[in-house]
């Protein structure tokens, strides 16, 4: 077991040191001599925070068009396009995340970026062409997996618990008061006005790529041509499913994000329309939900995350995450008071930690060559749960008779109609007021079981398992298909 030094950790749980570190060069070779700016983490917060703001911005708009598209399934259609869609990021995700390690991070944060942002101008001139589009892109909706990977490449095995909260933790804060801007705008000005801001800070997102943002890569750790590493057994995207079962450590943290995302991606799909209709809040109150619970969620996923990996390990931190999220999880299911929504809001943002301590652990333990590949599988699986969530809870809420779908029978639907539509559901389930809350409580359960069996997943003979004659000559094997992902170590 690895004991960190105090002074370096905290050294570490600074994020001006990782900008300043790695904007003077680091101690990585990152190939920056030929950038004007030495890649480092910045570049990653820009990123994410750009993209997903826009997104946070459509969030009313995307309900306005779901409704008059599929006025009479709007549920349904939802989770069949969600579910096309991560499903296509499950397949893509390690096979974007494997060719980055090999042509490098900024073609595919080029490439994700733009692909995720394309159906947004799409919104307003056709929408069916902007669901058939949006489907279609799970393909490249993956930024994540590549954005991981770049945070790797510039930051120490110290640094990264920290790097990747913050990376978490910036999403969190685009997604803050991106909605209730969007809601704002939305009534002062007009849905069109909305879709053109949120293309346009696309558009600047996927210049910043262009213009600003570094190769992060170890010239070291690229090809010296862009086809002479390249084969199936790197193309496959089966190949990293098969991956799975040959690699017992990530096979069990591919199980516990599935069992405890698949109800985060519902829950995130639902809650905004359960706290106004269910729970009788206001549009002003969820706004203001949403802003406290991004906040707190800042604070844990840097602050708190750092503490927690240094006093009780990955593993633990990873427990204590999931722990939180069921928490949360029961309250929703079984509080009816306004004052226990608010604290599952708070227990919520403690929650947020799991997955930020989970892709710190995958890239602490992956090689320097395989870090865009193991992000990827985590990555994949995020993408089918962010297809299969919403059509769960979907289908839940329907069979207990949940109706989510009256949010938009009114234009200026304010208390009124939100209170006497909220004591329905709570008089029919009696003390049952969100089911598949509750079902997801029960999931994230078995994911803290399936957690507690993570360092005794590896097995000594598994970093033997080679293929030979699948690399180059003085170079790694690349049968992916045998060789573990993630090398053996002790895991705290």
């Amino acid at each position: 077991m690895r004991i960190k030094k105090p002074k370096r950790l905290l050294n570490s749980l600074n994020p001006f040191n990782i900008f300043k570190k790695h904007g003077n060069g680091g101690s990585k070779d990152t190939n920056s001599s030929s950038d004007a700016i030495p890649a480092s983490v910045y570049h990653a917060l820009v990123i994410i925070f750009l993209e997903f703001f826009s997104w946070g911005l459509l969030t009313l708009p995307i309900i306005t068009v779901l409704k008059k598209t599929f006025d009479t399934h709007t549920l349904l259609m939802n989770g069949i396009i969600q579910g096309i869609k991560g499903f296509l990021s499950f397949l893509s995700a390690p096979l974007i995340g494997a060719l980055s390690d090999i042509w490098g991070r900024k073609p595919f944060l080029l490439l994700t970026v733009t692909f995720t942002c394309a159906p947004i101008p799409l919104m307003k001139f056709s929408p069916w062409w902007y669901f058939a589009v949006i489907s279609i892109s799970g393909i490249f909706t993956v930024t994540f997996s590549v954005v991981f990977a770049y945070v790797s490449d510039v930051t120490t095995g110290e640094e990264r618990n920290f790097a990747y909260g913050l990376v978490s933790a910036t999403f969190a804060a685009s997604l803050v008061t991106s909605p209730a801007i969007g809601a704002h705008l939305s009534r002062v000005y007009s849905d069109n006005f909305v879709v053109a801001l949120a293309t346009s800070i696309a558009i600047l997102d996927i210049i910043f790529i262009l213009v600003f943002v570094p190769e992060s890569l170890p010239e070291k750790l690229r090809p010296s041509s862009w086809g002479s590493q390249i084969s199936w057994e790197k193309a496959d995207p089966f190949g990293a499913l098969r991956k799975i079962g040959h690699d017992p450590l990530i096979l069990i943290l591919c199980i516990t994000v599935f069992l405890s995302y698949l109800p985060e991606a519902g829950e995130y799909s639902s809650f905004f329309v359960y706290l106004k209709l269910v729970m009788g809040f206001d549009e002003e109150s969820v706004a203001l939900y949403m802003a406290v619970v991004g906040v707190l969620s800042v604070i844990a996923q840097t602050a708190v995350l750092s503490m927690l990996m240094h006093h009780f390990g990955a593993k633990h931190s990873i427990i204590i995450g999931l722990t939180f999220e069921m928490l949360q999880l029961a309250i929703f299911g079984f509080g009816s008071q306004t004052w226990l929504m608010w604290m599952a809001g708070g227990v919520a943002a403690l929650g947020s930690i799991t997955y930020p301590a989970i892709s710190a652990f995958v890239s602490s333990h992956a090689e320097a060559d395989q870090q865009g590949v193991a992000q990827g599988m985590i990555t994949g699986i995020r993408g089918l749960c962010n297809g299969l969530g919403p059509a769960v809870f979907g289908l839940i809420f329907y069979l207990f008779d949940v109706n989510l779908n009256e949010t938009n029978n009114n234009e200026d639907d304010n208390s009124v109609p939100n209170a006497t539509t909220s004591t329905t559901p709570r008089s029919r389930n009696g003390i049952l007021t969100g089911p598949p809350f509750a079902f997801g409580a029960i999931l994230v359960i078995l994911a803290i079981i399936v957690a507690m069996y993570i360092n005794k997943s590896s097995s000594p003979q598994s970093s033997s398992r080679r293929v030979s004659g699948s690399g180059e000559s003085g170079s790694k094997p690349y049968s992916y298909e045998i060789q573990p992902l993630i090398s053996e170590e002790e895991v705290l």
